[in-house]
């Protein structure tokens, strides 16, 4: 279903392009408008797709597996950096970030959609709004070491530690309304 409805979508692109290129001072609408048609029956085709994948039961319980585990391999981890932050060397404390940080921030990020369908928009927005903002604060840990500003590192270890702290909490306390 998808493929069809990606073939629909470039074909009518293609042929709109065409059909634009062959005169420059006139368009035959006749022809242009039905192709234009095709590729919006093929985009309303692959959003209805995506939307039934979406929901599926099969990948929300894989999803809402990958979100809790990342969340908490985030937390263990930042737990970490923040019991031995003003051990590392400020300009090494990215190099700590990206090892330590990276593969599950970008696994919860590829799964976050999921909540919405798992938890509802409200819970979605309570979680992510922790989750981003500790996200925004190891970004900030990550910048401000590049740069060498100690205190600015030390300052936002604690603050991001808080956030991410906060996602967890809400992220149980969604999975108990669902449960």
């Amino acid at each position: 279903m998808k493929t069809v409805a990606y073939l629909l979508v470039m074909l009518s692109f293609l042929a709109g392009a065409f059909l634009a290129s062959l005169d420059k001072l006139a368009m035959d609408w006749v022809v242009f408008i039905p192709v234009m048609v095709v590729g919006v029956v093929g985009v309303v085709l692959l959003k209805r797709a995506e939307a039934a994948e979406a929901k599926d039961s099969t990948k929300l319980a894989h999803h809402r597996g990958e979100l809790e585990s990342s969340l908490k391999n985030i937390l263990k981890n930042l737990e970490d950096i923040h019991g031995r932050k003003d051990k590392v060397p400020t300009y090494d404390m990215r190099f700590e970030i990206d090892r330590l940080l990276r593969e599950d921030l970008n696994r919860f990020a590829d799964a976050r959609d999921s909540m919405k369908h798992i938890f509802g928009l409200q819970a979605y927005a309570d979680i992510m709004s922790s989750f981003a903002a500790g996200e925004r604060y190891i970004n900030r840990v990550w910048s401000a070491s590049t740069d060498g500003y100690v205190d600015e590192v030390l300052l936002y270890v604690d603050k991001s530690f808080n956030q991410f702290q906060h996602a967890l909490e809400e992220f149980e306390k969604a999975v108990k309304a669902v449960s």
